[in-house]
């Protein structure tokens, strides 16, 4: 099991990574929302990883509280975006 998680942290983190480009580099500000919103997905996976890891459920609760956070802020960057906020696409 220990191998399975280590396999699975290496692949989030990388994911992590590239996401995090894409966040930086995206050709618009749509495509970064997306990329943030996958952001806060894989630390959600990252965290809930950990939890199995270490065997402390508390983790999965800050990882819904991520999820949430995660959730909103894409509410709030679509309705941004709604209501005719700046766009480079």
């Amino acid at each position: 099991m220990d191998i399975v998680i280590l396999i699975s942290q290496v692949i989030m983190s990388l994911a992590l990574i590239l996401c995090f480009v894409r966040v930086v580099r995206g050709p618009s500000l749509p495509d970064r929302v997306v990329a943030l919103e996958l952001f806060a997905s894989i630390i959600v996976g990252l965290v809930g990883v950990y939890a199995i890891q270490s065997d402390v459920s508390s983790f999965i609760d800050a990882a819904i509280v991520i999820a949430l956070m995660g959730f909103l802020a894409a509410i709030g960057f679509a309705r941004f975006l709604e209501r005719g906020g700046p766009r480079d696409d």
